[in-house]
């Protein structure tokens, strides 16, 4: 069995509501092992030998019917979630300032001219990468002020960027503690 991090996009926001520990019985309930939550904002770890899309797809399918929650989750093993830390350009800002960094990982892949209109939005000093590569598909974000007072957070949507849901680096990386990356 290998860890799998599973990131839901939008939970508890918007009305989107999934207790942490209903989402961990769904887990069990579904042949999912050891399953455990970070925070209440849609991170749930468990160890599954499934493919990442089969798995993606049958927890998007249990959510909504378990809880009604139409929600995206987006897999990744320890190896991906190890690649995408390894991966992160900004990775002096992230050692020194963790809670302005976001790692937006996507379902399927960036949209193209993602970045470029991100950059075209960008305001005091943020700055945005992509990446494709063993860590699946992310964008990185570095937002000096503070992602709430962001010109790219305000306006960038899954239109415009693809489907991803974000996490700041402090979330990254108790995710890695979690599955021993």
């Amino acid at each position: 069995m290998t860890h799998r991090i599973i990131l839901f996009r939008g939970m508890n926001t918007g009305g989107v509501r999934a207790p942490v520990g209903e989402q961990r019985a769904m887990a069990q309930a579904m042949g999912l092992k050891n399953p455990r939550t970070l925070l209440a904002s849609g991170n749930l770890v468990v160890e599954s030998d499934k493919a990442t899309a089969t798995l993606e797809a049958d927890i998007e399918a249990e959510m909504e019917r378990r809880f009604g929650l139409k929600v995206a989750a987006m897999v990744r093993t320890s190896g991906q979630w190890a690649a995408l830390i390894a991966a992160n350009p900004f990775a002096a800002e992230a050692a020194s300032n963790p809670s302005k960094v976001l790692a937006m990982v996507m379902k399927d892949g960036i949209k193209d001219g993602a970045i470029e209109a991100c950059r075209a939005l960008a305001e005091g000093g943020e700055a945005v990468e992509g990446r494709t590569g063993s860590g699946g598909d992310v964008l990185y974000f570095w937002f000096p002020n503070g992602q709430g007072e962001s010109g790219i957070f305000k306006k960038a949507t899954p239109r415009m960027l693809g489907m991803g849901t974000g996490r700041n680096w402090n979330t990254v990386l108790k995710l890695a503690d979690m599955v021993q990356v």
